[in-house]
């Protein structure tokens, strides 16, 4: 556990496992304002389906038109004229036909609107994911994190692509559908409408079943993404500790759960349409018996603009409406799955969404400066090495003052939670140019203060002011751009070796680059690596030994060039062959600057201005190495005990 986690880990919720989701109907409306830009589109695929569904409706009436109008009257008629069959026939594949073309445009249509629709929400939350505190990703896995961008939105993408023009043409077929059957027989019409209150009712109580579980089947897979994830990252320690057993043991109950929620949510929804099908073969049976009945004892039918008796026709074209009204319910009920899935994985995302974003109230930035003729400092527009802090007043002025690296700390108090303190009186005077190492055991503070002026979180009580100023007043993004930090843990990313050391500070040159990697000693190995600087990194450097990669890393920190930098633990992991070489690098990289170095290793803070030792979260002593090894105190026990700090 890395220096500071212990405290975090006692302090803030457990990761993962997010409590199932309810179905929030608002969030459907919002998802809404997504598909707002394509407006045209969707009122061209709203046309379409509309134009789709009426060619299907037309089939079934034509039945009526075909037997009643076409074939029945040819019926013994020695000399037939085929004709009038033939042109309606031709009419009928004209409106198939339509049918057909109307279909594949909307299908693709809402292939693109879905896919559009998605990469807007992809970038919104990526956008927004940069904005959130680190305290969000210290307290959600990564791999639920994952599960934003991959299975819910997978879930949004079957549901705008598939389901709801399904679900919309579903709708419209049952209103024409109804509509036709009134045209043709009221009475006929009440009976099915008497049979569909029993069927939704069976439907009803079935999607409600399986919706529940496909809303949990969204937070188990997160759930389960999140423990993959960790597992993989911790491969190399689950075999160090012959852990595989439990690992396994572990990743089964929550692919148990998994299994559960998904065998559920399916077994409810796959009996929907075999059910709906079969009280649809119940209901073409009593129509087909009722019409019959009907048509043979001469019962007056009533229409909506007529008034007979039952043909066969009319029989026969009713009860294909019959079948072409049962089918979209089932269709309906089938689609109402992917909906809530849809909205439980949209409720997740939107949740992502509505975090709160790091807060920053600060107005004073920083910008590259120089001294004019009159030895004032003023802005300058090119890079110069002189960085200075830019403070806008409320009367319209702005003035400068140079940046130098003196970072106060006056009294400060820190918790991760506001019931338990972790930092107490915290009081640390680093003037510009000097090296302030921190020395404690693991969860003394160390990291935390570093964490503070990073304003990775923000203090309870107290101050910290830089060159004079209250951190609480310079922008976030200005405030870390002055700060270079080397961490114990190196995050390459893919891409090559010169992309890595350019990362915070995409304009330099590579000459600039080569010279900072020169700096820090990394140029040799660099070089004997199989394309030089132009060498390809991939899955965080992995080609590369632990030392190699925390080179990198330094020379990156000494690409950007910041006024303060802070080494948390930088060459815990080189050899100590390797860290004689870097450590000349690392004190040229220092020379000039503020630098706030924590070691374990107390052999690399030896020639720090001031080493404070630390003891839960408080500062026992502090002074030069000479100083400190002359009282005699905490720090020369360890010093001279022959071991270092864990």
């Amino acid at each position: 556990m890395s220096e500071n986690n212990k405290n975090k880990a006692s302090a803030m919720p457990p990761k993962g496992g997010r409590p199932p989701m309810k179905f929030d109907a608002g969030v459907l409306k919002r998802l809404m304002k997504y598909m707002k830009p394509y407006r045209l589109q969707v009122i061209l695929v709203a046309i379409s389906i509309v134009v789709s569904s009426v060619a299907g409706v037309a089939s079934s009436l034509f039945i009526k038109t075909l037997i009643d109008d076409h074939i029945i009257p040819l019926v013994g008629v020695t000399d037939p004229d085929f004709s009038g069959l033939l042109s309606a026939i031709i009419g009928m594949c004209v409106v198939f036909a339509l049918g057909i073309v109307s279909t594949l445009f909307y299908n693709r249509m809402m292939a693109s609107i879905s896919q559009g629709v998605l990469k807007t929400i992809r970038d919104d939350m990526f956008s927004h994911m940069q904005k959130l505190p680190v305290k969000y990703f210290d307290t959600n896995t990564h791999g639920d994190v994952m599960s934003f961008y991959t299975n819910d939105t997978d879930a949004l993408r079957q549901m705008i692509s598939q389901a709801l023009p399904q679900f919309l043409s579903s709708l419209i077929t049952i209103v024409s559908v109804f509509v036709s059957m009134l045209t043709m027989s009221v009475w006929l019409t009440l009976i099915v409408v008497a049979f569909l209150f029993v069927i939704f009712k069976v439907t009803g109580t079935v999607a409600k079943k399986s919706g529940k579980y496909f809303m949990r089947q969204q937070t188990s897979i997160a759930d389960l993404n999140g423990y993959i994830e960790e597992m993989i990252n911790g491969q190399r320690v689950i075999k160090v500790f012959c852990h595989e057993d439990k690992a396994k043991a572990e990743f089964g109950e929550k692919n148990e759960v998994l299994r559960n929620d998904i065998a559920k949510a399916n077994s409810y929804a796959n009996i929907l349409m075999p059910v709906n099908n079969c009280m649809g073969y119940f209901l073409y049976v009593i129509i087909a018996i009722i019409g019959g009945i009907m048509a043979i004892n001469g019962v007056m039918n009533v229409a909506v603009f007529a008034v007979n008796i039952l043909t066969l026709g009319t029989i026969a074209s009713f009860l294909q409406l019959t079948r072409s009204f049962i089918g979209p319910i089932g269709q309906v009920s089938q689609q109402l799955n992917s909906v809530v899935m849809a909205m439980a994985g949209a409720q997740r995302i939107f949740s992502l969404l509505d975090e709160n974003p790091e807060p920053d109230d600060g107005y004073v930035t920083l910008v590259n400066a120089k001294y004019d003729h009159n030895d004032k400092l003023v802005e300058a527009d090119e890079r110069t090495g002189t960085w200075a802090w830019k403070h806008p007043h409320g009367d319209g002025t702005v003035t400068y003052t140079e940046l130098r690296g003196n970072v106060v700390l006056d009294d400060v108090d820190f918790g991760y939670t506001d019931d338990k303190l972790v930092l107490h009186n915290i009081d640390i005077h680093a003037e510009p140019g000097q090296k302030i190492a921190f020395v404690g055991a693991t969860g003394a503070g160390k990291t935390t203060i570093t964490n503070l002026i990073n304003r990775f979180y923000d203090i309870a009580d107290g101050k910290i002011r830089y060159d004079g100023i209250n951190i609480n007043k310079i922008k976030k993004d200005d405030l870390r751009r002055s700060l270079g930090v080397v961490l114990q843990d190196v995050n390459l990313f893919t891409g090559t070796v010169m992309d890595n050391l350019r990362y915070g500070k995409p304009d330099a040159t590579d000459e600039e680059c080569i010279a900072a990697a020169k700096l820090v000693n990394a140029d040799g190995f660099i070089r004997m690596l199989s394309d030089g600087y132009n060498t390809v990194l991939t899955h965080g450097g992995s080609g590369l030994s632990q030392g190699q990669r925390q080179l990198l890393s330094i020379a990156r920190a000494a690409v950007a060039d910041p006024p303060v930098m802070i080494l948390d633990e930088a060459t815990s992991s080189i050899d100590t062959r390797t860290e004689a070489i870097v450590q000349a690098g690392m004190d040229a990289l220092m020379m000039g600057r503020t630098v706030f170095v924590i070691a374990h290793r107390l052999s690399t803070v030896k020639n720090s201005d001031v080493i404070m030792v630390l003891d839960h979260g408080r500062i026992i002593e502090r002074g030069s190495h000479e100083k400190l090894i002359a009282e005699k105190g905490q720090y020369y026990r360890l010093y001279t005990g022959a071991f270092e700090l864990e």
